[in-house]
């Protein structure tokens, strides 16, 4: 058994009473060495903000036109290659002209004729007119003289008339393009007999490709929020000049072209309460082709005295979304704030923060509310709009 001499129990025992209080004083010392936390802060600045709408989006043709014959035949040639581009006035298909050209030769006889008839009319009525001037004649003569001029004159104008229907009617056996597009396949081989009625006068179809349309769909509340903004703005009325659709593929790629705004519907759609909206879009190399679907970002929209914050500034707690701002004092204050559309720079405070606030945007993860913290530099333009 070990013996201790008082001496030694003295010391065992004043080490046993100071060693806690040595540990706590030490804990105490390096809590209170802790340094505060870095951050980064940004002053909060007001100003404008573009906003964007972005839709699901479909391609139509701006213009698609039947090319139907407007004369019967024989058709005997096709002049183009389907599916192939052609130019307005472009001389599709041919039909047999030899009817039309034996109808030309007709009416123009037929014109000679009424003007045959009229120069001897003039004659008689000029003859007539001098012999009942000179009582040798009766009135009754010289009236259906002139009559008969009247009706000769009449008759020339039926036959130029004629004529004119019988050389447009041979002008119509060449089958010409109405507007410049892609033509699809022929509906008709050469040597059909094709009439003007029905299916028998279908030779193809055009469909025009530059420029498109493309056609989307806004929710009623974007719509009052766009022209809400604009008519402050006083460009409402301008509308159409002001807004720009910018097109994107499913994979991202923007296309080229940006188009404009020229239609939109009288009213909503009873069944999904948006409006429908119509950009035309140019389209010079058919890039874009009907039923494809694209994403369109309408463009053109901006809203003034706006306060933006980046994303990785704003925290979720119980009561909702709140960022950390640094009071005069240099500590950290959670404000509550509320959110309204996110743009490419981050999310737009409606209400929370004001121009002059320092937020905190970066080591948000070590900050205590009413804790003090240490501002480690500033990031120039995080907060701008």
């Amino acid at each position: 058994m070990t013996t201790y001499t008082p001496r030694r129990r003295f010391a065992l025992f004043s080490l046993a009473f100071i060693w806690p209080l040595l540990g706590a004083a030490t804990l105490a010392q390096a809590q209170g060495a802790a340094p505060p936390p870095q951050v980064t802060v940004v002053e909060v600045k007001a100003g404008k903000v573009p906003l964007t709408f972005e839709y699901a989006a479909r391609v139509e043709a701006s213009r698609e036109v039947q090319v139907r014959a407007q004369v019967g035949g024989i058709l005997l040639k096709r002049n183009f290659v389907e599916g192939a581009e052609v130019k307005a006035g472009d001389i599709l298909f041919e039909i047999d002209p030899r009817r039309y050209e034996a109808d030309v030769a007709k009416a123009k006889a037929q014109l000679q004729q009424a003007e045959a008839q009229l120069a001897q009319a003039t004659r008689d009525a000029e003859r007539y007119t001098r012999l009942a001037q000179s009582g040798s004649g009766t009135e009754k003569a010289r009236d259906d003289a002139l009559s008969a001029k009247e009706l000769a004159t009449a008759s020339v104008a039926v036959a130029h008339a004629d004529l004119n229907v019988a050389e447009l009617n041979l002008g119509y056996t060449n089958v010409r393009a109405p507007i410049s597009g892609v033509t699809s396949r022929e509906e008709l081989p050469e040597g059909s007999l094709i009439g003007t009625t029905g299916d028998s006068s279908l030779l193809t179809k055009i469909t025009q490709l530059d420029p498109v349309y493309v056609i989307f769909n806004s929710s009623e509340s974007e719509v009052a929020e766009v022209r809400a903004l604009l008519e402050a703005q006083g460009i409402w009325e301008r509308a159409g000049e002001v807004l720009s659709v910018k097109l994107t593929y499913g994979d991202g790629r923007v296309y080229a072209q940006p188009g404009v705004i020229d239609f939109a519907s009288s009213g909503l759609d009873p069944e999904t309460g948006t409006l429908r909206l119509r950009a035309v879009v140019p389209n010079p190399e058919h890039r874009l082709l009907p039923g494809q679907f694209l994403r369109a970002i309408v463009m053109g929209v901006v809203l003034n005295d706006a306060i933006v914050v980046p994303q990785a500034a704003v925290s979720q707690g119980p009561r909702g979304q709140f960022v950390y701002t640094v009071d005069s004092q240099g500590k950290a204050e959670a404000r509550p704030v509320v959110l309204g559309r996110q743009v490419a720079d981050g999310w737009i405070v409606t209400s929370g923060l004001k121009a002059g606030d320092k937020l905190i945007t970066e080591g948000i993860i070590k900050v205590r509310p009413g804790a003090p913290v240490s501002i480690a530099a500033a990031a120039p333009g995080a907060a701008k709009p």
